[in-house]
Parts: C-alpha cells; sequence; structure tokens
C-alpha cells in the first residue's frame, strides 16, 4: 500500500517554477546583496584570540602510531549558559585515553559571554572541564527548568552536564543512564514521541581498537586508516523518563538493529506528520534514514529513499549533515558532506518519502569535488530570507600533503549564497579567512554579538578555533525569535515558524542537532531584506494535535520570546 503523505504547505516547488509551470510575474522578487557585499568588503571577519579572549586551543595528541580518534574531533557549541540572552562558548578537547596519556592536563573550555565582542574562560567554575577523549558537544534542556543543559560524547563514558542555574553545572551521567561506553562522535536531542520532553539520540562510530593498523606506506609510516577495517556499531536512543533518568530504547525503537559508522545526525521531519525523523550519515556504510512511524518505533528508509549510496549505488563517507527546507516549498530537504572525489549531496525532497541529489546542477557538486567536509550549516547569513549554507573541510591524514595529489589536509572554507534558483559559490568574498586552509571539524551557528546576523564558530583539530563575525547582513532588518515550549519540549525542536512581510513569507522548522558534532544558537532568525515590518509570525508547536498560535505587532530588527500557549511575545 502506497504512503500517503500530508499536503505541504507551499504547494508549489522550486522545481515546477524553473520548469516554466508558473508564470514569471509571480516570482518573488529578489533584492541585490546589501552591506560588506556591496561595498567591497568581506562577508566574514576573523575575530582573533587578542580580539575575543578565546586562548583555549584543542589538543589532538597526535601520535606515530595514527589513532583515528586523534584526527576526527573536535565539536564545538554556542550556548546561552547563564540565561542573560548573550551567546556563550563550549569548546570540547580531546584527554586522556587507553591510547592517549596527555603530558600536562587537558580540559574543554566554556567561555562567559562578556557583552562586548569578548568572553571569559569560566570552566573551573562552571566544573565543566570534561574527563575522557572528548569528541562533540549537544546542548538541550533537558530536564524543562529553561536551563540548558551539556552532553558531551567521547571516546569512553559521555559526560550529561546539567545546569545548576547559578553558573555551576553538575554530571549527572551515572544517575541520568546515559553515559554510553564505545566511540560516541554527533548527538542530538529531539522529542521523538512529543510528550513534551527532550530525548536523546546518540551516534556510535565504530568498534575501536587502539591496535588494529592498516599497515605502513613505503616509507614505513602508519596512516589514519579509512573505517573500512573497524567494526561497525548501532547507535543509542534514550528517552527522557521526566525524572532526571532515561530508558535506553535502541532495541525496541529499531534503532540497535542497525549497525553503522555513524559521524553526524540531524533531528527533522521529512515527510510532515509532526514527527521527527533522523538522518544518520554514515562513513563506508550506506547512510540511515530513521523514519519515525510513532508508537516509540523508527523505520530505516534511506535505500528506497535515495539517501543512503551515491547516485552510482556506492558507500560513501558521510560526515556532517543538515536539513533545511532550502527551496521553500514546505518539505524539508537534506544535505551530507562526503570525503574528496565523493562529491557532497544536497537531497531535494520529492513529497513522496524519496530524495534526489541535486548537488550538481544546485552548484554544489564540482566545488566540493576535492573536499572533506565536516561541519556545515544551513542559514541565511545575509537575511535576504533565502537559506544559505557554509561548509568547513579537512582532509582527514596529515600525511596526504606527501603523497603529490590534489587533496590537502588543511582545506578552505566554503560559502554558498542562494539566489533562489541555486546557490553561488561566494567562497572567494568571504573575507582573507576564507583564502586560508584549516584542519577543521565542528561547525557550529549562533548570534554572539546580538545583531541579527548569524555569526560562525569553528572548532579545528589540533589548534585554535575560528570565530567569525557576520558582516554581510549589514542594510538588511530581521526578527529573531525564541521559541519557548510548554506542553511541547522546553527547546521547541520541530517547531515550524512561518513570517510574512509584505511580498516575503517563508517558513523554517527548528531541527534538531545538524552539522558534525556541535550544537548552535537555539534562537531563529527571521531574515526580511529590505522589509521594515512583519506582518505575523506563526508558530506551529511540536506537540499531539500541532497547535498553531499566530503573533502579531512585532517588532524588527531585535530578538524577542515565543512562549507556547501566550499569544503574546516578550
Amino acid at each position: 500500500m502506497a504512503r500517503q503523505f500530508p499536503r505541504p504547505l507551499f504547494p508549489v516547488s522550486r522545481r515546477r517554477f524553473l520548469q516554466g509551470a508558473i508564470p514569471a510575474a509571480l516570482a518573488l522578487r529578489r533584492l541585490p546583496l546589501l552591506g560588506a557585499n556591496m561595498a567591497g568588503g568581506a562577508l566574514f571577519e576573523h575575530v582573533s584570540a587578542a580580539q575575543s579572549g578565546i586562548t583555549w586551543v584543542h589538543t589532538a595528541g597526535k601520535s606515530a602510531a595514527k589513532h583515528l580518534p586523534e584526527t576526527s574531533g573536535p565539536g564545538c557549541a554556542f550556548l546561552d549558559y547563564d540565561n542573560d540572552g548573550w551567546m556563550d562558548i563550549y569548546l570540547v578537547n580531546s584527554g586522556k585515553a587507553d591510547f592517549y596519556s596527555p603530558p600536562k592536563p587537558i580540559r574543554n573550555a566554556l567561555y562567559r559571554n562578556n557583552r562586548d565582542g569578548t568572553f571569559t574562560d569560566v570552566t573551573e567554575k562552571a566544573r565543566v572541564a570534561g574527563g575522557g577523549y572528548g569528541m562533540g558537544v549537544a546542548v538541550g534542556d533537558y530536564n524543562n527548568d529553561g536551563l540548558p543543559d551539556i552532553y558531551v560524547t567521547q571516546v569512553g563514558r559521555n559526560i550529561l552536564y546539567r545546569n545548576n542555574g547559578d553558573g555551576t553545572f553538575t554530571d549527572v551521567t551515572e544517575q541520568a543512564g546515559v553515559g554510553c561506553s564505545g566511540w560516541s562522535s554527533s548527538a542530538v536531542w529531539f522529542d521523538y514521541d512529543n510528550d513534551g520532553r527532550l530525548d536523546l539520540f546518540v551516534c556510535q562510530f565504530v568498534e575501536f581498537n587502539k591496535d588494529m593498523s592498516c599497515g605502513l606506506d613505503a616509507k614505513g609510516r602508519h596512516h589514519y586508516c579509512i573505517p573500512k577495517i573497524f567494526n561497525p556499531m548501532p547507535s543509542w536512543l534514550f528517552h527522557n523518563n521526566g525524572d532526571g533518568t532515561f530508558t535506553d530504547v535502541s532495541e525496541e525503537s529499531g534503532i540497535r538493529e542497525h549497525m553503522g559508522k555513524a559521524w553526524g545526525v540531524v533531528a527533522t521531519d521529512l515527510d510532515n506528520d509532526g514527527r521527527m525523523d533522523l538522518f544518520v550519515s554514515n562513513d563506508t556504510v550506506p547512510n540511515f534514514l530513521f523514519m519515525n512511524r510513532g508508537g516509540g518505533k523508527f523505520e530505516e528508509d534511506g535505500f528506497a529513499a535515495g539517501v543512503a549510496y551515491s547516485s552510482e549505488g556506492r558507500a560513501r563517507s558521510g560526515m556532517g549533515v543538515d536539513s533545511a527546507d532550502y527551496d521553500n516549498d514546505g518539505w524539508m530537504d537534506l544535505f551530507v558532506a562526503n570525503i574528496d572525489e565523493e562529491i557532497f549531496s544536497l537531497y531535494h525532497n520529492n513529497h513522496d518519502g524519496t530524495f534526489d541529489d541535486d548537488a550538481m546542477q544546485e552548484g554544489i557538486g564540482m566545488a566540493t569535488r576535492w573536499m572533506s567536509g565536516w561541519g556545515l550549516k544551513f542559514f541565511d547569513y545575509d537575511n535576504d530570507g533565502e537559506m544559505d549554507l557554509i561548509l568547513c573541510n579537512g582532509f582527514p591524514d596529515d600525511l596526504i600533503d606527501s603523497l603529490g595529489t590534489p587533496v590537502t589536509w588543511q582545506e578552505p572554507l566554503l560559502l554558498f549564497h542562494n539566489n533562489g534558483r541555486k546557490f553561488e559559490d561566494v567562497s572567494a568574498q568571504g573575507g582573507p579567512v576564507f583564502h586560508q586552509r584549516f584542519a577543521a571539524r565542528g561547525l557550529a551557528i549562533g548570534d554572539f554579538n546580538n545583531d541579527g546576523a548569524a555569526d560562525v564558530l569553528i572548532a579545528v583539530n589540533d589548534a585554535a578555533p575560528l570565530l567569525l563575525k557576520n558582516n554581510a547582513a549589514k542594510g538588511r532588518h530581521w526578527l529573531g525569535v525564541k521559541l519557548a515550549g510548554k506542553k511541547s519540549n522546553p527547546d521547541a525542536i520541530g517547531a515550524r515558524v512561518t513570517y510574512q512581510a509584505g511580498d516575503l513569507k517563508r517558513s523554517r522548522m527548528k531541527v534538531g542537532g545538524g552539522s558534525f558534532m556541535s550544537s548552535h544558537d537555539p534562537r531563529m532568525v527571521l531574515g526580511l531584506g529590505a522589509r521594515t515590518q512583519v506582518d505575523w509570525v506563526e508558530v506551529k508547536w511540536p506537540q499531539p494535535g500541532g497547535a498553531v498560535e499566530r503573533f502579531t505587532n512585532l517588532p524588527v530588527d531585535r530578538y524577542v520570546t515565543l512562549v507556547e500557549g501566550s499569544g503574546k511575545w516578550t
């Protein structure tokens, strides 16, 4: 029996428009790029450590044995841990493991935003230094107290830090039951059963053995191995019990039966049924598409959906992932970054449970051919109402430079502008930092200076992080929205926000996770372009029945909080 899918929010797809099904006169008006781009300046500005006060540096603990975790991290996060309305920063480091003993103490870092463009290291006071070999971070209010909590993934025991609300955190991993012994990579908070509490999905990469080797090259050197030599493992799904504990439901949900090598995950609603699905990128084995069928059950549908393999039927090295409705047709699409020569994939949602890889025709395919992508995110960097895309890259083996190939260990960042017809590679306009190369891994989006222009944080392997201030949205108007769920989960993961500003109507979903081992500013920035007024904002809350609430008389160029059930903004 064929599956029935709900009607799309917007019945006309961009694909039909480009095929001539809609008169050109009805096309949305395009506005030129304003601000820094038109003035010939940089779209993004690298904020140095001297300017920001962020002096922390990642230590990979590299060895001649080339243990794969050394090249795989780290992740990073924007979060407002003290609820003062300003984005703070969390950075994950490596640490002690059976394959690495640091010569001096290594720790994660929490930086408090000083509200003047600088940050202060408050790690020790906050008690979130970590302990173990860190990989990534996921932020979410799991206990519904209005405070963001921190989940750190590691090679070994993961850590759940509960926010105490006084500037400190408590390690509650054991009592919560989410330690996950293994090699965890990305994690995502989302409410899979719509009970108003955030559940937790944790990617497990491989069964790691420090003694495994892929042999020596002609010069007698170890390389970082292609993960084919490692056994695949199942990921974890934890149900939030509402009392500070979680139940491992991996087996009964159908998650555990699928063995993968999971790097990235994003929680999104791909069939518009009000339930959050999971897209999981795997390395050297097929990607997973876990469709939420209700009743606590997931069905792995990656092959049938067309997102498991390449168009040639090959499993690729999937790393960073994200989901957004990039063509404004009311259906969530997917993106996955792969290793060099595999081409990254932009999966267009066909509204029937299948996807087409449109990376080549959308202008992304060839630009990524020699790249190995990790952190990435859809976001409207210039506030024109269209979802753009940023990617950070780097080959996983630091000896690749000695092999004489077009591929390099350190690679440039990529920035794509969505012009309403396709994605344009505007990396050359990004600024000097886009002309440099990095061994980049995690990437998070957040507005650290509250100017309505989403900034970028990039975690770099064995180096200092990058903080990029957004100059591209100057001259454009915006509305920042923080969603506060009441019946729904507190972070409103899964909410659909639709807004009207004159001739501009757009819809955005608040997805869970996305990127690579990183976590983002929980606020949504709604781009208005040159429009100076918002007619209304509607929120379809992620609760049973999907209640829709409309908010009016909203300001522009500022952040507001929309509380579920209140009908008012603050």
